[in-house]
C-alpha cells in the first residue's frame, strides 16, 4: 500500500518550500512558498515521534550552512533519514557515518548530461546497495515521456525513465525517488501519468522503493496514488502541508500510514 514519506528541503540553512521549476544559480528567480521558523532538527523529530519512516533531507545547494542542517536533522534521528543534494564518492561514505540511514544521489551520476554505470557501481559498492537512493527525477518531455533533469532540475540529461532502467539501475540501489520538477511546489495536483508508469515499470523489481514527490495538494492524493500504482509508490507532500504552511493536516497523513 502507499506510504506517506516526509521531507525536509534545506536552502541557506532553513528549511524551505520551494518552487521546483525555480530552482537556479540566481536566486533572484527563486520562488518560495515558505520558510519555517522551525529548524531541521525540529521536523526531524516530528517525523521520529510519529514514525513517518524514509524521511529524506534534500540540500538545495551544497554549502555549510545546508550541511550543517543537515546533519541536525540527522542526530535528532540518527539512522533513520536520508540526505541528498551534492552527494558524491567522495562524501557519501561520509553522511552514513553522520547518521544517514541513504544517501540520494543524482547529478553526480551524470557527468555531461550522460549517465555513468561506472560511477553508480562505485557508489552502491562503497556505501552499500541498502544505503543508496537514486534520484531520477525529471521534466515531461513527451505525452508519455520523461527525461530525467540534474543540477537543481535545470538541465536534462539523455536519459528517458522506462522500465529498462529501472531494472538495471535496481542492481545497484534499494530505491528510487521521483520528483515530477514540473509541477512540484505548485500544489496542483500531481502527474497521474507518471505516477501510473512508476507502477507499471516498478511492479517487479523485489522490492525496491519508490516515492513520488510533486504537486500534492490534499489527503485524496494517498488513495489516489495507491490506487494508480496498484500501491507500489510512495507519496511524500511538501508545500500543501500545515507544517509548511499548508491546509493539508499532517496528523491526517499520519493517519493513514497507521491505517494502512
Amino acid at each position: 500500500m502507499t506510504k506517506y514519506v516526509g521531507c525536509i528541503d534545506l536552502h541557506d540553512g532553513s528549511v524551505k518550500q520551494i518552487v521546483g521549476a525555480t530552482l537556479t544559480t540566481d536566486d533572484k528567480e527563486l520562488a518560495t512558498n515558505y520558510v519555517s521558523t522551525q529548524t531541521a532538527g525540529w521536523y526531524a523529530n516530528l517525523y521520529k515521534e510519529n514514525n513517518v519512516i524514509g524521511t529524506h533531507v534534500i540540500k538545495l545547494g551544497t554549502n555549510e550552512a545546508n550541511d550543517n542542517a543537515a546533519k541536525e536533522a540527522l542526530s535528532a534521528w540518527p539512522h533513520k533519514l536520508q540526505v541528498g543534494g551534492g552527494i558524491t564518492l567522495d562524501n557519501c561514505e561520509d553522511w552514513i557515518k553522520f547518521g544517514a540511514d541513504k544517501v540520494i544521489i543524482t547529478s553526480w551520476l551524470f557527468p555531461e548530461g550522460e549517465l555513468s554505470w561506472e560511477r553508480l557501481r562505485a557508489v552502491s559498492e562503497k556505501v552499500g546497495r541498502d544505503h543508496l537512493v537514486v534520484d531520477v527525477s525529471c521534466k515531461r518531455t513527451g505525452d508519455a515521456e520523461w527525461t530525467v533533469a540534474m543540477n537543481k532540475w535545470q538541465t536534462l540529461t539523455k536519459t528517458k525513465l522506462d522500465k529498462a532502467l529501472f531494472e538495471r539501475l535496481s542492481e545497484y540501489c534499494s530505491e528510487f525517488l521521483v520528483h515530477a520538477a514540473d509541477v512540484e511546489g505548485l500544489c496542483r495536483g500531481i502527474d497521474e501519468d507518471l505516477v501510473r508508469k512508476l507502477g507499471e515499470w516498478c511492479g517487479d523489481l523485489n522490492g525496491v522503493k519508490v516515492v513520488y514527490a510533486g504537486g500534492a495538494k490534499s489527503v485524496e492524493d494517498l488513495p489516489l496514488v495507491d490506487k494508480l500504482s496498484d500501491g507500489l509508490v510512495d507519496l511524500t507532500y511538501g508545500s500543501a502541508l500545515d507544517i509548511f504552511g499548508g491546509s493539508v493536516k499532517f496528523t491526517d497523513l499520519v493517519k493513514w500510514n497507521k491505517q494502512e
